[in-house]
């Protein structure tokens, strides 16, 4: 499992690990994943694994704005722009728990027909523009002499789409993933139910 994806998306820099051993999830490939990827760096800050003593803050943080996933997710993994991937336990792909997407950006939850080992050694390497939004990556950010993010940072939306910002890298810039969750998840939570156009506080409070 995963042979193929290591193969694809070599590790490009690691974080450490507490060390500690991971507690049984229960689900197939995600406590190997994590073992043998947590804390990883790929493809110039295109997609990270996040370490297993992060999973509790993971699901914390997506459940902030998203509450109806809460209890039924596992993340195990986020992209330059700060969307992150976890397992639904109520979802399965072929047997396993199916993956899903979080956007900050678009306050959207996308499902992926992909369980965790078709995702990592299928679907990133023959459809990586869908999963990661890698042509935008590398043909649009990096080349305007955008900024690679460090394993805690994203490039988020300085106004999010979902309060009608517009999708182009001058609405993009490099910030601190925890900080850019929190606050996106407290707007996402806060628009939820009201009308188009009603006038929201990006800064929480």
């Amino acid at each position: 499992m995963f042979e193929t994806f290591q193969q694809n998306f070599p590790i490009e820099s690691r974080v450490p690990t507490d060390g500690n051993p991971l507690p049984d999830s229960g689900i197939s490939g995600l406590n190997e994943l994590l073992t043998s990827f947590g804390g990883a760096s790929f493809k110039q800050g295109m997609y990270r694994i996040i370490r297993a003593q992060d999973l509790p803050a993971w699901n914390a943080r997506v459940n902030l704005g998203f509450p109806e996933a809460a209890g039924r997710i596992r993340c195990f993994g986020y992209d330059w722009q700060g969307t992150a991937f976890a397992l639904d336990t109520q979802r399965l792909e072929e047997g396993q728990p199916g993956v899903l997407m979080f956007e900050p950006g678009t306050a959207e939850i996308l499902e992926v027909p992909a369980n965790i080992e078709s995702f990592h050694d299928a679907l990133l390497i023959e459809n990586p523009d869908a999963a990661l939004t890698a042509n935008i990556y590398v043909e649009d950010w990096l080349p305007a002499g955008g900024a690679q993010p460090a394993f805690d940072q994203c490039i988020g939306y300085k106004k999010p789409l979902f309060l009608g910002g517009e999708d182009d890298i001058s609405n993009q810039e490099l910030t601190d993933l925890e900080v850019y969750w929190h606050i996106m998840g407290q707007v996402i939570a806060k628009v939820k139910g009201l009308p188009p156009g009603t006038p929201v506080n990006l800064r929480g409070g």
